[in-house]
């Protein structure tokens, strides 16, 4: 039976009203982009207000990057804390929300508690008693004392998340698997590690995505030059002082190329995980 003229029309309102939101929106992101791209091989040091592709590009900026500024260093060294805090993270994160999750035992409901009430907290509220800890402990300039903070500063949120994941699995293969003589530690490594593969992804990206983009926390605590992360050399170009902005596309472009591979190795994955948590369990 054919459709009623009126529902034709209007269902094809629907469809160009909704193209023409997603058109406008693809411009909203894709034009910054685009510009930023644009700017890194103008060979003009400054902000390119012509168009988006120049008319003599160059990667002059890229080589400049490398050349003039410790950019090598900076990369490296973001790497190094993002890459440890992604694996510490996704091992203590799982091992522990694995332990609310499946194991009943004293004080459980009240470190729930606690671990939902830290969440309530802004992170930056405890910036400077993280510096007074590094201080007093000799890891200022210390990249390993990122690493530690970018660990310990997620386990409330992905604890909730991974635990919320893990309530979904039935408990009956815990059973069976203890009855065939499994320890609590092959059930974790050989099955239910397994089967949270999605939200263990999850936490890795975005573990690695914490470190790799933070500001403040490496402003606060590394000062040295070669120990900089990316966040810190490529504001300091185009601080007052510098004001390289060709340099700072360049090397903005660089960063962006990581977190462009994990999403879309990750992609299906991620949209698993953003609503994983979403089980209010026990």
């Amino acid at each position: 039976m054919k459709a009623p003229k009126a529902y034709q029309v209007k269902r094809f309102i629907t469809g160009v009203l909704i193209h023409l939101e997603l058109i406008i929106v693809a411009i909203i992101v894709l034009y910054p982009l685009l510009w930023v791209i644009g700017s890194s091989i103008n060979p003009v040091n400054g902000i390119n207000r012509g168009t988006m592709i120049p008319d003599n590009p160059t990667l002059d900026n890229y080589i400049r990057l490398f050349q003039k500024t410790k950019f090598a260093a900076w990369y490296i060294n973001t790497l190094y804390v993002a890459v440890l805090t992604t694996v510490f993270s996704m091992i203590l994160h799982t091992m522990t929300a694995f332990c609310f999750a499946r194991f009943k035992f004293k004080g459980r409901k009240m470190g729930l508690l606690l671990v939902m009430i830290l969440q309530m907290f802004p992170s930056f509220l405890g910036l400077t008693a993280l510096y007074m800890v590094a201080l007093n402990f000799g890891m200022l300039n210390n990249l390993n004392m990122l690493v530690i903070i970018y660990v310990a500063g997620g386990i409330p949120g992905n604890i909730w998340l991974v635990r919320g994941y893990m309530l979904n699995i039935p408990r009956s293969i815990d059973e069976a698997a203890f009855i065939d003589g499994a320890s609590k530690v092959q059930l974790f490594v050989k099955i239910i590690l397994p089967l949270s593969m999605p939200i263990v992804f999850f936490i890795a990206v975005t573990a690695f995505m914490g470190p790799w983009m933070d500001y403040m926390l490496p402003r606060y605590l590394i000062n040295m030059n070669e120990r900089r992360t990316l966040a810190i050399g490529l504001f300091d170009l185009v601080s007052r002082s510098n004001n390289d902005f060709t340099a700072f596309c360049a090397g903005c472009v660089l960063v962006a190329i990581p977190i462009t591979i994990m999403y879309m190795i990750f992609q299906r994955f991620l949209l698993e995980g953003l609503t994983a948590g979403a089980n209010k369990g026990e």
